[in-house]
């Protein structure tokens, strides 16, 4: 690469429909969801609206997708919604909404790694007696996955095609005999909501949009796809139908299965879904499923990892964040905001390992729930249900102001787009996540206490304003940017260096 060419992604353009929509969907991980975020959400909340959860979140993120992919016709950037929102309402928001995109997928990318952790060592303890702490296995795919984040893109869709796959037959095997042997009957309750109206309504919703995260990111890939301007729309509607029925389904069949005692006993986590898929599919089928729900995780953590590095790529490009963050591998991949993702991750872990320390044996569960040994639950209640609802708190967010973006930008050029896609559906989509917002705050104490009634405290809004507050700050470094940097802020969500002369990288890259 010369040193007057803009960076850009990936080489020659290969990503088509399916191509994105795999790397969408393994962004939420099936199995992951399944048989992690679904038994975490049964035994946070105690409720059984997990189903209705899903379905009302389907029908407000198809909405949302309407003007989300009318825009993605006309604006192509690997920052996605820091671009949209930069393009559509204004600069100075388009920096506050990538820093709470970055912290968002961050928290998402190491809550999964404290899951995949926590279900290594339990399979390693379980099966062989061989006892491990869950951190070592964290670190141990953090390395890995940074690795891989500094090579071709294309090779990570062939391999998450594959896994997404088999999850996918994992699950329906687990959906059909669940629904076969329910013990008392398959109920249409959890499907209507009757008790999704309460205190652990938000609650829901963030471990619903928790599965959700990531439908969006077809946007990032845009510069690596092969026709931009329908393969990212297309693949964003396929996997935001396909996620939201597919875990309705999922969620309720488990809840058929369990019976009364289901919110009891979710507690142990994934060996809970195991032990339920072992009792119905026999023990081979549960033994490959645990080795699935291992490279389910990887898969998403893969995803998640890309994402982020995506966003830092394109922040470093525009001079928003250091300029050394712009850099691309000879294959196109952006190895340093891959790099500085995974220290991020490192530096995170290590704080979680400082605080399960001060809290003694507070996250044992006594056998009996994790075939036969006691489990350390602490990753599990603590990092990765914290920090990934805290990650989907800031997606609602993002999306809200997403859909205030889409019709901003048409107002000012309707581009020949009908009303629906630029005016109705996005009004529509912005007052229900705005919605959604304010509910997953307001009982935001259910996931940090797993008790519906628990009062709301001042440390219930820790977590919300670790993606809040860097908003508020990037909102305020761009109106600095515009006073200061005019030609930087110029370009904010654009995907242009500045010129060369002005200390930039020189001419546009093509195709963006």
């Amino acid at each position: 690469m010369s040193n007057t060419a803009t960076p850009r992604l990936g080489g020659k353009k290969k990503l088509g429909v399916l191509a994105v929509a795999f790397l969408v969907v393994a962004a939420s991980a099936p199995l992951t969801v399944v048989a992690g975020g679904v038994t975490t959400a049964l035994a946070v909340t105690g409720s059984t609206a997990i189903p209705f959860g899903y379905i009302l979140l389907t029908v407000a993120l198809v909405i949302f997708a309407v003007g989300y992919a009318a825009m993605s016709r006309f604006v192509t950037n690997a920052g996605a919604f820091y671009a949209y929102i930069s393009q559509g309402a204004s600069r100075a928001l388009g920096v506050g909404s990538s820093l709470i995109a970055l912290v968002a997928y961050n928290m998402m990318q190491v809550g999964i790694a404290g899951l995949l952790g926590f279900q290594i060592s339990t399979e390693l303890a379980g099966r062989f007696g061989v006892v491990t702490p869950w951190w070592l296995w964290v670190f141990v795919f953090i390395i890995i996955v940074g690795a891989l984040g500094m090579n071709r893109i294309d090779f990570s869709v062939k391999v998450l095609g594959v896994l997404v796959a088999l999850e996918f037959l994992v699950v329906i095997i687990f959906d059909v005999t669940s629904f076969i042997v329910a013990p008392e009957g398959v109920s249409a309750a959890p499907l209507v909501g009757t008790d999704f109206w309460g205190p652990a309504a938000g609650a829901i919703l963030a471990f619903g949009v928790a599965a959700f995260m990531g439908f969006e990111s077809g946007a990032l890939y845009g510069e690596e796809s092969k026709n931009p301007k329908t393969t990212v729309a297309r693949a964003t509607y396929l996997a935001v139908i396909v996620i939201g029925v597919f875990y309705a389904i999922s969620s309720w069949a488990m809840i058929s299965a369990g019976g009364a005692t289901v919110t009891t006993d979710a507690v142990a986590g994934p060996p809970y879904f195991f032990g339920l898929l072992g009792a119905q599919a026999g023990v081979i089928i549960s033994d490959i499923a645990s080795l699935l729900f291992i490279t389910s995780l990887f898969a998403s953590l893969v995803s998640f990892h890309n994402a982020v590095a995506r966003y830092n790529f394109s922040l470093g490009r525009e001079r928003i964040l250091p300029r050394g963050l712009a850099k691309v591998s000879k294959g196109g991949a952006p190895w340093a905001g891959s790099l500085v993702q995974s220290v991020i991750a490192v530096l995170v872990v290590v704080g979680f390992i400082i605080g399960e320390a001060t809290t003694g044996g507070a996250y044992i569960v006594p056998d009996g729930l994790g075939e036969g040994i006691n489990l350390n639950v602490f990753p599990l209640l603590t990092m990765f249900n914290w920090l990934t609802n805290t990650g989907a708190l800031g997606l609602v967010l993002l999306m809200a102001l997403v859909s205030i973006a889409v019709i901003g930008y048409f107002a000012k050029d309707k581009r020949g787009v009908n009303v629906w896609s630029r005016v109705i559906a996005p009004l529509i989509a912005a007052l229900a996540l705005l919605g959604v917002f304010v509910l997953i705050v307001a009982n935001f104490n259910v996931l940090l206490t797993s008790d519906p009634t628990a009062p709301v405290t001042a440390t219930t809004f820790i977590l919300p304003l670790i993606v809040i507050v860097p908003g508020i700050i990037g909102l305020i470094y761009g109106l600095v940017l515009k006073a200061r940097r005019p030609k930087t802020y110029a370009q904010i969500g654009h995907g242009i260096a500045e010129d060369h002369a002005a200390g930039g990288l020189g001419e546009a890259p093509r195709g963006i």
